[in-house]
């Protein structure tokens, strides 16, 4: 576990930050003539950001690369944090800290790649996908069994509700009870 992150303050987060490529991608970067030009995206984790939402917990991108695949799918999303070309992520942290009067204890981070370590440290609780890097891995609290791009997010917050006390029949209550929201959740 890593040295600040709290042994297990899942059921205490407020705010869910994601880095992308690795976590919400596989990492395959698509580049053309006009530079990134396509990301390939699980729609499992849209449905993880409306179940986030839904159960009173912010959403979020934290990444250190910039691109409008990424832009056009966080706000798609409604990502309550979009924080794009941050290659300091812990300043990143402390500002969304700050904006959203959220302390860090109260934030979760999923990362993959050594960048990702310092936040991770200073968060409430930090995931790895199954492919992180192995230092990423060491430093999460949690390694999920899910690869980066294969529902990650999706993985993540039915941990987090899980840690609330919620069965997963009571997460997707409000889903199964209602054919619109099953619409509108699933973009």
């Amino acid at each position: 576990m890593a040295a600040g992150v709290h042994a297990d303050s899942r059921g205490g987060i407020e705010l869910m930050l994601f880095d992308v490529d690795g976590v919400l991608t596989d990492g395959t970067l698509l580049i053309g003539p006009e530079g990134e030009a396509l990301k390939p995206f699980n729609v499992r984790d849209g449905v993880a950001v409306g179940l986030l939402r839904q159960h009173g917990i912010k959403s979020g991108v934290l990444s250190a690369k910039s691109s409008q695949p990424l832009l056009t799918r966080a706000t798609q999303l409604g990502m309550d944090v979009i924080k794009l070309g941050f290659s300091r992520k812990l300043e990143a942290i402390a500002q969304i800290s700050a904006e959203w009067q959220i302390p860090p204890a109260r934030i979760g981070f999923a990362g993959d790649d050594i960048i990702d370590i310092p936040v991770m440290r200073r968060v409430g609780v930090a995931y790895a996908p199954a492919d992180a890097h192995p230092l990423v891995r060491e430093a999460a609290t949690h390694v999920t069994a899910s690869r980066g791009g294969r529902g990650v997010a999706r993985e993540i917050a039915e941990d987090l509700l899980s840690a609330r006390g919620l069965t997963l029949a009571e997460m997707y209550a409000h889903l199964l009870e209602d054919d619109d929201a099953l619409g509108d959740l699933v973009q």
